[in-house]
């Protein structure tokens, strides 16, 4: 048989199996929230069947599947019949932070929708103590932080042959425009000088060399770049430490035609050559009257 790692997460409502199994599809799991169990052997055999494509999958079955859950125990059974190996992962957390849990997100517990979500609590734990007993792994995140528990989900469950990188993408935009909802770090580069106001350059994007040509031939722009990348060179590595696997480098100027595009442009070539896995778009360029653009680093 192919190598074909199978997770079932499993464990009370509330104790962070969600976000146990984002963390696992951060990291190349094919996740699945919430399988009938009755159909785990069933989907385990398809995955296999498919080779390459699903190598590694988590999948959550809990109480929530109502009378399905009770068929995980034979699920199991099938899936040792069939040699399929897999591992239980069952997460749980004191009755003390899964209630003070409830009352903060003002949830019901699904055993116990119109009682005390104490008394749910206490019947979902007798109805999961079979399924305990087998786990090969249980973690109790009462005294743990989102990001303790996902350091300790990406060091039990890495994916070795996958390099562990982080994936950055560079936006430019134009501020007149708003800025890009999803970025981790904005720099503002309208206090270089701007093409615009030069007659030859007004409707030549930033990938033109001649534009780009300009806005790097004055001392401030040179300096700006120096601090700019030392900067971002510094971060990365720290991000990467604290398991960001995506950061989104927003760069704008007044109308993302000329210093955004220019800039963006600088620093894609710069962590290109650095061999950061790196990715640009240029968000608002076409937003402007255009009539000469060119080929940016990606296209050299």
């Amino acid at each position: 048989m192919e190598y074909f790692h199978l997770i079932i997460v499993t464990g009370m409502s509330g104790a962070g199996k969600s976000h146990a199994v984002q963390v696992l599809e951060d990291m190349g799991y094919f996740c699945i929230d919430n399988i009938p169990p009755v159909l785990i052997p069933k989907f385990a055999e398809l995955c296999i069947q498919g080779g390459q494509r699903v190598r590694n999958v988590a999948l959550i079955a809990d109480i929530r599947g109502g009378e399905f859950f009770d068929a995980v125990s034979q699920s199991l059974k099938e899936l040792k019949e069939q040699h399929i190996s897999y591992e239980i992962l069952f997460i749980e957390a004191s009755d003390q932070v899964l209630v003070r849990r409830y009352k903060e997100t003002r949830r019901v517990h699904p055993l116990a929708p119109h009682e005390r979500p104490v008394q749910g609590i206490s019947l979902e734990r007798k109805r999961l103590s079979a399924l305990r007993s087998q786990a090969d792994t249980i973690i109790d995140t009462s005294n743990l932080t989102p990001k303790e528990l996902k350091d300790l989900i990406m060091k039990k469950y890495a994916i070795h042959e996958r390099k562990k990188s982080i994936d950055v993408t560079i936006v430019s935009f134009g501020f007149k425009h708003g800025m890009p909802i999803d970025a981790d770090l904005v720099e503002d580069v309208r206090f270089l000088p701007n093409p615009y106001y030069v007659e030859e350059y007004r409707n030549k994007s930033g990938r033109v060399p001649a534009v780009r040509e300009y806005v790097e031939g004055f001392a401030v722009t040179a300096a700006f770049k120096e601090k700019w990348f030392d900067m971002i060179d510094f971060l990365l590595p720290h991000y990467e430490r604290e398991g960001k696997s995506q950061l989104v480098i927003a760069v704008g100027c007044t109308g993302g035609m000329h210093r955004s595009v220019c800039m963006a442009e600088a620093l894609y070539k710069h962590l290109r050559d650095n061999k950061i896995a790196v990715s640009i778009e240029h968000r608002d360029l076409q937003k402007n009257e255009v009539e000469e653009d060119a080929p940016g680093y990606e296209g050299m």
